[in-house]
């Protein structure tokens, strides 16, 4: 029960921090016409790829802690990721911000959307480091097992989020760019109630600075996280290019149960999640496996049965209901799989495996793309969400079959060895023995 308790609060702030403050842009500005929603939808779709960037950051720092929590200094890792924060920080939003103008017209044909989208990325994007800045601190937070701070810390961000956006966007007659000076001025509140309960809880060594090896170990232990995301990002823009081709209604519908199903797929990522800071801590992810399979058939069943239901509170067109409808009824054969090869993915990642994983998960993406534009023509539309189907069970089946559970294991052993043996609060030196011999993935 361990991972449950870590991944409900992930779970709980991945809808306020990733789905939710998105949601509220868009509700506020909607008084202000059609061109206004789509810029906000662009404009958080771009932040949302740049997320995938700081992944690499925020994700390894969460690991290495992880691992050296009770075992090692924490000085010079904390110190090494926030380098690393400045560095990723400056690299994107000084080419975002120039380039927010020929950024916006890549979504968009219409000049009144594409300029509205360039005023809120002027903001959005030059708020980036303060994004950043709350991922990292959250990373760092997990890694220490603790993942109530950063639920807490997104739900109050969204109250202020809530708070301002009509204040700036209405008061103050700044439309849309309003909604991203709420959600920025927002981000910069709790990130500094965020540090503040950091600098408490974190003991600090002035003589440990940040260092090469840290630096090091961090990237490694998140690029591969940050490959994922980003070519999930990629796959998804080449779907909407496939499903397109059936028409507007279906792709409207497609849109909308994407959005329907995305809070169901948090709950996969907040198994990722914990499980990636349970193996880090102890080196056992627990059930991963068989939760993210279970909690995929629970999402698919729910997702299914309330398909009519839901998708009338988007639309009211039948042809877009149906097509919306007939989406979410297949994708209970993608999401068994997906939730697996997601929740388990977080055990790979802890343990140095997660080279291996980007690599099923990229032929996974290939095996679907080429099934989809296949399968298309033969099936129709029901050909693409079969594609999805097969490209989540052949990524999952290249992750599992070659790794055994002990492989797992000895890699999270391996990682921490260097650190000597950890000691866990109220108990002498853990075994390092006994911790590799536990199951990781039953």
């Amino acid at each position: 029960m361990s991972l449950i308790r870590l991944a409900l609060p992930v779970y709980v702030e991945l809808l306020t921090a990733v789905v939710a403050v998105g949601l509220i842009d868009l509700f506020w500005v909607s008084g202000r016409g059609g061109p206004a929603v789509a810029a906000v939808t662009i404009a958080t779709t771009v932040e949302h790829l740049a997320l995938g960037v700081v992944l690499a950051v925020g994700t390894g720092t969460t690991i290495v802690v992880g691992r050296r929590d009770g075992s090692g200094p924490l000085t010079p890792v904390v110190r090494t990721a926030w380098l690393l924060w400045a560095v990723v920080s400056l690299a994107v939003t000084v080419p975002g911000v120039l380039a927010r103008e020929p950024l916006a017209a890549l979504f968009t044909d219409d000049p009144a959307t594409a300029a509205l989208t360039a005023e809120f990325l002027l903001v959005s994007l030059a708020g980036i480091p303060v994004f950043y800045a709350q991922s990292l601190t959250d990373g760092i937070f997990k890694g220490r097992g603790d993942t109530t701070t950063p639920m807490r810390v997104a739900l109050l961000c969204n109250v202020l989020v809530i708070a301002l956006d009509p204040l700036f966007i209405y008061s103050f007659g700044l439309g849309v760019q309003g909604a991203a000076w709420a959600t920025v001025l927002a981000r910069a509140a709790t990130l500094a109630l965020s540090l503040t309960l950091l600098l408490r809880r974190t003991p600090r060594d002035a003589r440990q600075g940040p260092n090469r090896r840290d630096a090091v170990e961090i990237l490694r232990a998140g690029l591969p996280l940050s490959g994922d995301f980003l070519a999930r990002s990629l796959v998804g823009m080449t779907m909407v290019g496939v499903v397109g081709g059936f028409g507007v209604a279906v792709l409207a519908g497609y849109g909308i149960g994407l959005k329907i199903m995305l809070a169901g797929v948090m709950a996969f990522y907040a198994l990722r999640q914990a499980s990636t800071i349970q193996t880090a801590r102890s080196g056992e992810a627990g059930p991963a496996l068989p939760y993210g399979l279970l909690t995929g058939l629970v999402v698919g069943v729910v997702l299914a049965l309330s398909a009519r239901g839901v998708t009338g509170l988007f639309t009211d067109d039948p042809d877009v209901t149906d097509a919306a409808v007939g989406f979410l009824r297949w994708m209970p054969l993608y999401l068994v799989p997906f939730g697996g090869l997601i929740a388990v993915g977080g055990a790979f990642q802890a343990s140095g495996r997660g080279g291996r994983l980007l690599a099923a998960t990229l032929t996974g993406f290939a095996a679907q793309l080429s099934c989809a534009y296949f399968l298309g023509p033969l099936l129709g539309v029901t050909g693409v969400w079969l594609a999805m189907a097969a490209g989540a069970a052949i990524a999952l089946t290249l992750v599992l079959v070659p790794v055994s559970s002990s492989s797992l294991r000895l890699r999270a052993w391996r990682a921490r060895r260097g650190s000597g043996p950890r000691t866990a609060p109220g108990r002498g030196p853990r075994s390092t023995r006994t911790t590799a011999v536990r199951r990781s993935c039953r």
